[in-house]
């Protein structure tokens, strides 16, 4: 790709990424989704820049309930390659590659989208699969202290959920201790 732009000039490839490109690249963030990329490569001197540009939207789990979830996606990335001996990243956005300075980019577009996954990524409030939510708020411990503290953290119980968890009643002894 990059040995055939002339100095001085600027390419620009476009690339639609569906779920046969996630497949193919077989990262284990993301599995589907539609992005579009579009990457203008610019050849100055002796290094080239590379300007990524990606929009769409990817499916990822939900933490909570674990049903997909549509992510956006909206990349803006700039990234210099120089041709050299072997193969080194020089730093975050300098590449090096060897001779006859050809460059597979479809790792790096995989790795611009996973990097926009949030550490903690899930549906919004009441958006969630109702019945992993019914048993995740029947499963989940009550502490009274607790309760409320983290509300971005709360399950909501499931509409239907009506009935009483049942309480060890050494434990109902011992609150009667704290009052």
């Amino acid at each position: 790709m990059l040995k055939n732009i002339p100095a001085g000039e600027t390419q620009t490839f476009e690339y639609e990424l569906g779920n046969d490109f996630f497949a193919e690249v077989e990262g284990p963030e993301v599995q589907r989704g539609r992005v579009k990329a579009r990457v203008q490569a610019k050849h100055a001197a002796a290094s080239y820049e590379l300007r990524f540009d990606l929009t769409g939207i990817i499916f990822i789990p939900c933490d909570r309930c674990l049903d997909d979830m549509e992510h956006e996606v909206n990349v803006e990335e700039k990234l210099h390659v120089k041709i050299g001996d072997e193969y080194r990243e020089e730093d975050d956005d300098t590449l090096v590659i060897p001779e006859p300075g050809e460059l597979n980019i479809a790792w790096l577009l995989y790795e611009f989208i996973a990097l926009t996954i949030p550490l903690k990524h899930v549906h919004p409030y009441g958006k969630c699969n109702k019945e992993m939510s019914a048993q995740l708020h029947r499963m989940r411990a009550h502490i009274p202290e607790l309760d409320g503290e983290n509300e971005e953290d709360d399950v909501p119980p499931c509409e239907d959920d009506n009935d009483e968890t049942p309480t060890d009643p050494r434990w109902d002894a011992l609150k009667k201790l704290k009052r």
